[in-house]
């Protein structure tokens, strides 16, 4: 699964260049029994699997190093933001610890993992998605790795709401023309129409935001 995502594009770019070093490790490697076994059926009963600590906790300990962080994905785990994704750019060394069937050991989130985080408020076959997206998120923020330096600083949630709107060629397409201003030259005017444009994308699809970020009048449709 790993090998699909981080050889294509900005990944694999990143990786080319020197920026990033990704390594998988699995953790039937550091199982003991002779059936490889990473997994056991729950304590107190119930359905599914969940994953066994040791394995785990001997694969962080081989590739820890003092300045790691380890993160553990998990649908119980803190929401994922963009915040946590430019503070974790800044770290030199991350471990993914990816939850898999019914979840991890809780042995794991509580005494060996830094973060426990999800991507959203739904469940997913495995953690191997969430770690890919972590990866991506925090890779991109890496300077160098896009291809202008501008690239970061306009995204959605860049200042806490969402991106406005883009435009191409060509300016008219089956009756549908490109806003006058984007073809003004205009760039105060410009920006004001992106602010407000992303206001608006931010009120119709993510309000919450606007209640986060301070932004009452636009909140209400000022």
């Amino acid at each position: 699964m790993f090998n699909g995502v981080f050889s294509e594009s900005i990944i694999k770019r990143a990786v080319n260049a020197g920026k990033v070093e990704l390594k998988i490790v699995n953790l039937r490697d550091f199982t003991k029994d002779r059936h490889k076994t990473a997994d056991d059926r729950p304590y107190g009963g119930g359905a599914g699997m969940v994953l066994k600590p040791e394995p785990i906790f001997e694969a962080v300990k081989k590739f820890k190093k003092r300045n790691s962080v380890v993160l553990l994905t998990s649908a119980s785990g803190k929401k994922y933001t963009q915040k946590d994704c430019e503070k974790l750019s800044s770290c030199s060394h991350i471990i993914i610890i990816c939850g898999h069937y019914e979840g991890v050991d809780e042995r794991v989130a509580e005494k060996l993992a830094d973060y426990e985080f999800s991507v959203g408020d739904y469940v997913l076959t495995n953690g191997e998605v969430p770690a890919m997206i972590i990866v991506d998120s925090i890779a991109r923020l890496l300077p160098g790795v896009l291809g202008h330096s501008d690239s970061n600083r306009y995204e959605s949630f860049a200042d806490g709401i969402l991106e406005y709107p883009h435009y191409t060629r060509p300016a008219v397409y089956n009756g549908f023309k490109v806003p006058k201003v984007l073809l003004s030259g205009n760039h105060k005017e410009i920006d004001g129409w992106r602010r407000n444009k992303a206001l608006a994308k931010t009120r119709k699809n993510r309000k919450d935001l606007l209640v986060k970020t301070g932004n009452k009048k636009s909140l209400k449709g000022d």
